[in-house]
Parts: structure tokens; C-alpha cells; sequence
């Protein structure tokens, strides 16, 4: 019997051993896609206790709680920090099978030294340990963390209309050395059919010094923005989607259907998805011009729950899988955008397994010469960045394409502490590759392996997004 996540936890080969703790273990990281506060790394903040830093907004763990039979008091509630500690620590502990208990232990491996395992009886010890860290060690601070991490670059996740202060003084600070870059995230501004929507406009047309009183000047306003973010180094988009539509509608249509919106008029379905495809359609002219990449998420079918989200709001732990992604919209839009000379680097993620082959096999009708895998599958997102997830995703893609060249990991996370998610990611990807090479499927090439695996750790996405850092 194996110990429990030892330092060959998910590497069962000798193969796999080796490409791990010699390439894979020591590749850097840039975080191409997260959620973390850009204003909490400018101020350097130092959490006061675990369950700060582990259970402020992290949704994966709310929802293991409320299935594991946690009162919402103890999740987003009123109890104290310790009594939402301790029902973690004990929820965890009947974990069995979920990445959430191996991501758990590596967070206390790596960061706090814990060698035990978290459940209901070791929590006290475990709280005592933790806070002590994060209280008196110099290093335990969101600037330290993120260098323990050996991270090179942070793409955060930013509005149009956010003013990126917090980028413009980290870049202005000599003191750290992590380029944090601002991504750009315009699904407020395409998401026509929200009751908010024109509260929305008000704020953008604020910041963009435009009056929008058409699709056209909507997209002056963004134009604007685009070169403000532009200007502080931004080389990555992002869009969340229903599912990759395609209805493609004149511009005099797009613009009648504009005005009925501003005219305060709800929008019909059709009349969303037609606006959609020319929003998403001008965004990826727009990226091309700039050479970003463009990254779109969907398959996801949000705010479920419809008290809790009166209760609580978005990103709380109420989404769920879509199955509704038809293939044939997502390559006619690609060609679409191939056929008008504005098709841009695009990075196509999916919440639904079923989706990989479909995606797989569309990639390979819009690669060309630029870049290799200019068209990509992003890694297995949310629900799937566990170990089947993750091992389904790059087999489909190495089956299908050019896994070689895949763009790897991303953290996606609110929390300081998932960077660990990478080093479980690696692991996961050497334990492929190695069984791959033992069972005689690929050469025992120590070089050709080195490439393929510093490329996928790492070397892709900093080529792939022009990032201002160093190739390994």
C-alpha cells in the first residue's frame, strides 16, 4: 500500500516518477485565467486565519458542505470562523474521491507544512498550526504566497469599465517582481437581456467619455477601453457563454434591436442570440487587430436555485452543467470570423465532458501556420479539473489534435493558496505521459519529453499570449 500523498502521489510508473520531479515540478507558473483581487496583492494582505484565506468565497467548498448536510449558518452565514473551520474539516474528511480532499492537503503540505490528515478530530490542531503561519511568518502574506508558488505572471479577471489602479501601482512597485496583467472580461457589456443592462451602459459610457446611443458607439466605448487595457499590458480576453451561438443578422437589425433595448424594451430569445453574435463577432476583430487571445467559457447553466440567488447572488455555488452546445454554431461562428479575416487566437472550454471530441475536431479545421494550436481546448474547467476531468480531456486532445501544444492550467480560483492545483495538474499529466511511454506507445526520448512537457507546463501560454517573461 502506497502512503498517503506521498511525494510520488499519482505517479505510479518510473516514468512518470521522472518527468515529474525532474521537468514538471520545477516549471514556473503563469496563471492565465483566475479571479483573484488585484487590489489585495497591490496592499500585500496577511489573512488572519485560515478560514479567511480557505472558506471566504470558495464555492467548491460550499457546495461539498451543503451536500455533506452543513446548515448555511456555517457556510455563508453568521458562525464564527472557527465553527466554519471545524464543519469543513469534519465535511472533508467524508470526502472520499473528491479533488477537493487532494488539493486540501496539498494547500497544507506545501504552504503549512502538515503532514496529518484534516478531519473533525485534528481540526483545533490544524487551525492553531495554520494561523500561526498566516499571523507571524513573513512569508505567509499574498506577496509571499505567490512567490512560494514560483509564479511568473497573474492574469486577473477585469471589467471594461474597472479603472486597473491596482495594476498601474503593482507595476510601479520595484519591490515585486510577479507581473500581474489585467484580462479582459466584457460579458456585462454583451448580456443584453439583463435587467441591469442599461445601469450597466451608464457606467461604461462613464468611463469610456462616450455617449452610447447606438451599437455603434457601444463599440467606440469599447474600442476605448480595449486601449486603455491595451496600454497596461493586456494580451488576454474572456467571454462566459450559454453555449457558442451563431445568428448572424444585418447591422441595421443589430442596431434596431440596440435601440428597442435602450428604449427599455426587453429583448426576445432570437433577438439575444443575434446581438450576441455581432457582440462576440466585433471582440474577436477587435483582438485580432491587437494580437490578444480570446477565451471562451460555456456549457454552464447558472443560478440555479432561485431563493439562494436572491439570497446570496452569483457565484455561490448554484450552477450546474448545460448539454446544450450545438457543434455546428461554434464552427459556423469560427468561419464566420475565418472568412471576415478577423479570426483570432481562440481558446474554446467547455463545462460539459461530452463536449471534448466536438471541440477537439474543431480545432483542427481553423489551425493554420502562425502559431501552433492558434485554435485550443482550454483545460478541463470547474467541474472537470479533477483527475478522470482532467486525464478524459488531454486524451481526447492528444487523440484528436496536438496535445503538445496545449496551454495547461489555469487555477480559475478565488484563493490564494490554489496554486497548488498546478502541481495536481502535473502530476496528473506526467502519470499520462509516463504510462504512455511504458507501455511502449512513445519513445523513451528524454529530450522530445523535456520539450513536451516544459511546453504544456508553461513555455505555451507565454508564447501563445505574448507574455512579458522568460521561456524556460
Amino acid at each position: 500500500m502506497k502512503k498517503f500523498m506521498d511525494a510520488d502521489f499519482l505517479l505510479s510508473t518510473p516514468t512518470a516518477q521522472k518527468l515529474f520531479h525532474g521537468v514538471a515540478e520545477k516549471m514556473p507558473i503563469v496563471d492565465y485565467h483566475c479571479h483573484i483581487n488585484p487590489k489585495e496583492i497591490c496592499e500585500d494582505r496577511r489573512f488572519k486565519n485560515i478560514t479567511q484565506v480557505w472558506l471566504g468565497g470558495d464555492h467548491y467548498k460550499w457546495r461539498l458542505m451543503r451536500s455533506a448536510g452543513v446548515d448555511e449558518k456555517y457556510i455563508t452565514g453568521d458562525a464564527s470562523d472557527r465553527e466554519k473551520f471545524q464543519k469543513w474539516a469534519e465535511s472533508l474528511e467524508l470526502a472520499i474521491g473528491n479533488p477537493l480532499y487532494h488539493w486540501s492537503h496539498l494547500e497544507l503540505q506545501r504552504y503549512f507544512g502538515y503532514e496529518g490528515i484534516l478531519n473533525g478530530r485534528t481540526a483545533e490542531t490544524v487551525w492553531n498550526l495554520c494561523n500561526e503561519k498566516l499571523q507571524n511568518d513573513p512569508d505567509m502574506t499574498v506577496r509571499g504566497l505567490i512567490r512560494q508558488s514560483n509564479v511568473r505572471l497573474i492574469c486577473t479577471t477585469d471589467d471594461p469599465v474597472d479603472t486597473l489602479e491596482y495594476h498601474d501601482r503593482i507595476a510601479a512597485d520595484d519591490s515585486f517582481d510577479v507581473k500581474v496583467l489585467p484580462a479582459w472580461r466584457p460579458d456585462k457589456a454583451m448580456n443584453i437581456e439583463k435587467p441591469e443592462y442599461l445601469d450597466y451602459l451608464a457606467k461604461l459610457e462613464a468611463a469610456a467619455g462616450v455617449k452610447i446611443d447606438s451599437f455603434a458607439a457601444l463599440k467606440k466605448a469599447l474600442h476605448i477601453r480595449m486601449d486603455y487595457f491595451d496600454k497596461r499590458g493586456c494580451t488576454v480576453s474572456d467571454h462566459a457563454v450559454e453555449y457558442m451561438m451563431y445568428a448572424p443578422a444585418s447591422e441595421e437589425e443589430i442596431e434596431q434591436i440596440f435601440a428597442s433595448r435602450l428604449a427599455g424594451n426587453a429583448v426576445s430569445r432570437e433577438e439575444e442570440r443575434k446581438f450576441k453574435t455581432a457582440f462576440l463577432q466585433f471582440a474577436a476583430s477587435e483582438y485580432t487587430k491587437r494580437d490578444w487571445g480570446m477565451q471562451i467559457h460555456f456549457g454552464c447553466r447558472r443560478d440555479n436555485n432561485g431563493e439562494m440567488y436572491r439570497k446570496l447572488g452569483p457565484d455561490t455555488g448554484y450552477d450546474c452543467i448545460s448539454n446544450y452546445a450545438p457543434s455546428s454554431e461554434m464552427a459556423a461562428f469560427l468561419d464566420s470570423l475565418h472568412e471576415a479575416g478577423n479570426l483570432p487566437k481562440v481558446v474554446l472550454y467547455s463545462l460539459n465532458p461530452n463536449d471534448n471530441a466536438a471541440i477537439t475536431t474543431i480545432l483542427g479545421c481553423f489551425q493554420d501556420g502562425s502559431i501552433a494550436g492558434r485554435i485550443q481546448q482550454g483545460s478541463a474547467w470547474w467541474f472537470n479539473d479533477h483527475k478522470v476531468g482532467m486525464t478524459e480531456q488531454m486524451t481526447t486532445l492528444a487523440n484528436e489534435g496536438d496535445l503538445a501544444g496545449f496551454l495547461g492550467m489555469l487555477t480559475d480560483s478565488r484563493s490564494f493558496l490554489s496554486y497548488t492545483r498546478h502541481e495536481y495538474f502535473r502530476r496528473i499529466l506526467c502519470e499520462l505521459i509516463g504510462g504512455w511511454v511504458e507501455n511502449g506507445e512513445y519513445p523513451d526520448d528524454e529530450e522530445a519529453l523535456t520539450r513536451i512537457l516544459k511546453g504544456i507546463c508553461y513555455n505555451n501560454a507565454v508564447r501563445y499570449f505574448r507574455f512579458p517573461v522568460s521561456e524556460e
